[in-house]
């Protein structure tokens, strides 16, 4: 087993929130200032925020034409990070545009590669490792060589995981739209039992577990009592929407809280 990979509980110690840690995706904080050319809202005080409220980590996903995170955001974050060594940075992107030159240049602690197009809206569909899981394997290769930690982006579907273990990634993220879609209507139950049976083979394949994608306050706890040993959730959108009505401080608390109740009351919804 890669080295990265080992003792995965231990590796979460800096974890504040419970088994499960909240990486805050500031992707829309920067969307917002980039409509104007005034430098606000500034996307290093909200990462600064976030992690002074309780966040574990922060994770930014560059895309090749900037409508959002910039260069100067990632360096900016990874220099800000130094002073947190107990939260983790998560660089997400393509490793066939742009996202290898961050990981070289900045180390983050990982890198969750992402199989979008350069102008994709918004990341929703998982890899196909029987088509590019050869060409990822060096790259991968190379993230363990610098350091880094690799977790896949992956639709559901437990015979894909031994795929991504045997291209040497060592979590995946599973790709949460389909649940989110489906909570708190008839499908709901069909979706977790998807879930929890791809997280089973992940663990079982020797994979870490991470989940993103329209997660949000009200859907978080029931995937996260449904779904074993979900290491790591990364949420942008819904809560950066939740923090116009709430601030940002109180909204990562309030994330933090549905985490700490998920683990508090196992078992499925």
């Amino acid at each position: 087993m890669n080295p990265l990979m080992a003792d995965e509980a231990g590796s979460g110690a800096h974890r504040r929130g419970g088994p499960t840690a909240l990486s805050v995706n500031v992707n829309k904080v920067a969307l917002l200032r980039n409509t104007r050319h005034l430098g606000i809202p500034s996307v290093l005080r909200a990462a600064t925020l976030a992690l002074q409220a309780g966040a574990d980590g922060i994770t930014v996903h560059p895309r090749p034409d900037e409508r959002h995170i910039r260069a100067h955001d990632v360096h900016d974050i990874a220099a800000l990070l130094k002073d947190w060594p107990q939260a983790e940075y998560n660089i997400e992107g393509n490793p066939f545009h742009n996202l290898m030159a961050f990981v070289r240049d900045t180390r983050p602690q990982q890198a969750t590669f992402v199989p979008d197009s350069e102008g994709q809206f918004t990341s929703d569909h998982g890899w196909d490792l029987a088509q590019d899981g050869d060409r990822l394997r060096p790259l991968i290769d190379e993230c363990h060589a610098l350091g880094v930690r690799v977790s896949l982006f992956m639709d559901p579907l437990p015979a894909a995981m031994a795929l991504a273990r045997a291209v040497g990634a060592d979590r995946v993220e599973l790709y949460t739209e389909p649940y989110a879609a489906a909570h708190g209507k008839p499908g709901q139950a069909e979706q977790v039992a998807r879930f929890a049976a791809a997280a089973r083979a992940a663990q079982a394949a020797g994979l870490g577990v991470n989940a993103g994608h329209d997660l949000n306050r009200d859907n978080l706890a029931d995937f996260l009592r449904a779904v074993p040993g979900v290491l790591e959730v990364s949420i942008g959108h819904a809560l950066i929407a939740d923090a116009l009505e709430l601030g940002l401080v109180e909204t990562v608390c309030d994330y933090q809280r549905c985490i700490r109740s998920a683990h508090a009351s196992p078992g499925a919804p």
